[in-house]
């Protein structure tokens, strides 16, 4: 709800008022309900509000709590008041009105360091402890909301964002050179494993799962949660499993839903999305308050040319879902005239660092923007879903079965999966042989595997020795991790916090641009921890695949999204359709990139070469999954970065 930022001398030297004025001015780009400012000798925190809750507005921000001498900046919602409440025996009469600040205020004062323990929600918060001359903040278990700080000898300087921490005069603006190593090597869409880096050289951020106590000149950094799989539930039924998500899923939901605004959803025509907007819609529906979904659509001159099992207008899916659900006031976008390449320096700007998820840029940005003109506080998406509320690889869990000998069982499953989906028993036993047994594909190699060409200069690679650091992830030299499979993909994306940062980056700084919050059910941490206490089996069952919300979705969502198996959805199909009319000024840019010897440095100058070859011939709207394309696009984004360096 705020972008905040501070300045803490440990030489206990007064912070001067151009430091503070800087910070200030490079914040105003962001609307603001209030800007506020607390000073006290050698320390300084800034607010830049954005009243999003009802407790919020005219909230006094930064805070000083004078009987406990504790100073607090937040850019915090919690989700867990309730429950806090009742732990802090505030009185009955002041719950309703105190503010998330000062529950996280009185949460310190209780348990100090262990309080991000306690608190549920998206949060980052400096907290100045004037009793025992003490900073000490954290950032919520995901980092749904970003922390920057910069440490020398004698100064800390922290913020929501960058540029304010590089207009003080003892902040050199430098490139990291390793987070840039890590950026080009790694194939997927992290930025870099060491969550702790950024582009800058002389700025850290606190990743996602930690907090920060800076005490005697002494800067300590310290992990405190652990999202692991723990004990597993053992319930007496299904029903009773369907009965206890749709409770904890409930929660999660309701407690997002706190906004004296409107309340907005993403909604796709899929499973993640449609589940959080049937939960919130009969929420809502209690209050007589409708919600607001706003939907990605190509524009009307595509020709979508993906398989018949992928569908890049998902209309038929969205709009079944809004007529079941009901009390939705719903919103298409197809966002004519936007494309992927014009909006690359707006991107650098929101993101101040280079990003990979280009194919969907404009209409990520597309939707904070109608968002905002539709006056939406908060808007709800599904992105962990997948990890989460929706896990459930119906072959990958059959490999199980074949490897436990579980023959008769895995007869059934196979017969009711083909009855569902089609295809042959044969064909998929073979398949997932090859997934349980690896021994197969090394001995009985099948086709040419698919290789995402690397972004970085091999010669750059070996300098900086990127993929030896790769190695303590387990991620080997094709920028992933080597040798893995579903159920460890997603034990991993639970314990590396750095799959976290980009995603949750770019919904922070869409938040502050446009004075509204993102904000995510399936991303809720008793959600998580409740989905990873389930045994397999209540994911995939009788055929179905991701079983668990096709099941607790029932009276929510519509069957012809609930028990779709066959058409999946997906976004970014048209991104060089929507190209077209600028192909020769791209064309143009890669020419000279080909031939930068400063942007070469870093990036792998042979392929951009190779590559080069195709967009000469024309652009082809079919062409949008070649990953030499795509590699073209990254390879772009990166030297424009570049640039602000220069």
């Amino acid at each position: 709800m705020s972008a905040i930022a501070g300045i803490y001398h440990t030489s206990n030297n007064p912070i001067s008022h151009d430091d503070i004025t800087n910070i200030l001015k490079d914040l105003s780009k962001y609307p603001a309900d209030d800007i506020q400012t607390w000073k006290k000798e050698n320390v300084a925190f800034i607010s830049h509000t954005q009243w999003i809750t009802p407790e919020s507005v005219g909230e006094i921000l930064p805070y000083y709590d004078y009987e406990r001498q504790l100073s607090i900046t937040a850019d915090a919602i919690i989700d867990n008041r309730k429950e806090l409440l009742e732990k802090l025996q505030v009185e009955p009469s002041r719950q309703k009105y105190i503010t998330d600040s000062e529950i996280i205020l009185l949460s310190y004062y209780k348990w100090k360091e262990d309080v991000p323990k306690f608190l549920v929600g998206d949060f980052a918060f400096m907290i100045w402890d004037q009793k025992h001359q003490r900073l000490f903040g954290a950032r919520d278990f995901s980092g749904s909301r970003t922390l920057y700080y910069h440490k020398s000898h004698e100064k800390f300087a922290f913020c929501t964002t960058i540029e304010p921490l590089l207009s003080l005069p003892f902040i050199e603006k430098k490139l990291n050179e390793q987070w840039l190593a890590e950026f080009l090597a790694i194939s997927g869409m992290v930025d870099a494993v060491d969550s702790s880096i950024t582009p800058y050289q002389n700025i850290e951020q606190l990743p996602p799962s930690h907090s920060i106590l800076i005490e005697k000149n002494k800067v300590t950094v310290k992990r405190y949660s652990y999202l692991t799989q723990g004990k597993r539930l053992k319930l007496k039924s299904n029903e009773e499993y369907i009965e206890a998500f749709q409770s904890v899923f409930q929660e999660a939901v309701t407690s997002r839903l706190r906004t004296h605004r409107k309340v907005g959803a993403q909604l796709s025509g899929g499973l993640d999305s449609g589940a959080v907007v049937g939960f919130a819609a009969k929420k809502l529906q209690m209050g007589k308050r409708p919600l607001h979904t706003f939907s990605y659509i190509p524009p009307e001159d595509f020709k979508d040319f993906t398989p018949k099992y992928l569908l890049a207008d998902e209309r038929p899916y969205i709009k079944s879902t809004v007529e079941y659900v009901g009390g939705i006031t719903d919103h298409y976008c197809d966002f004519k005239g936007k494309d992927s390449f014009s909006e690359i320096d707006d991107f650098l700007e929101i993101l101040e660092m280079p990003y990979k998820f280009f194919e969907n840029s404009f209409w990520l940005k597309g939707m904070f923007e109608q968002a905002h003109e539709a006056d939406i506080g908060v808007l709800l998406n599904g992105d962990r879903g997948n990890f989460s509320i929706s896990w459930g690889f119906t072959l990958e869990y059959y490999t199980l079965l074949l490897k436990r000998l579980r023959w008769f069982h895995l007869y059934q499953e196979l017969l009711q999966y083909r009855n569902k989906v089609g295809g042959s028993r044969l064909r998929n036993l073979k398949i997932m042989a090859r997934i349980g047994f690896p021994i197969i594909n090394r001995i009985f190699p099948e086709g040419t595997p698919y290789k995402i060409p690397s972004l970085i200069n091999p010669s750059f690679a070996e300098k900086m020795d990127v993929y030896s650091k790769f190695e303590e992830y387990g991620i080997d030299n094709t920028g992933w991790y080597s040798n893995s499979d579903v159920f460890n993909e997603r034990k991993k994306h639970f314990e590396d916090i750095f799959q976290w940062n980009a995603g949750n980056t770019l919904a922070t700084k869409l938040s502050l641009r446009h004075s509204l919050w993102k904000r995510d059910p399936t991303n809720d941490i008793r959600v998580i921890q409740f989905c990873l206490s389930l045994p397999e089996g209540q994911y995939v069952q009788n055929g179905l695949d991701r079983a668990l919300i096709r099941k607790s979705t029932e009276s929510y969502l519509p069957d012809k999204v609930r028990l779709n198996q066959r058409i999946r959805g997906v976004q970014g199909a048209d991104w060089i359709h929507r190209m077209i009319p600028k192909w020769n000024i791209f064309k143009d840019e890669i020419r000279h990139l080909s031939t930068d010897k400063r942007a070469l440095e870093f990036l792998d100058g042979q392929v951009i070469k190779a590559a080069l070859l195709k967009v000469e011939q024309g652009p082809s709207p079919e062409s949008a999954t070649d990953p030499d394309l795509k590699f073209l696009m990254r390879s772009l984004i990166v030297s424009r970065f570049l640039k602000k360096f220069d």
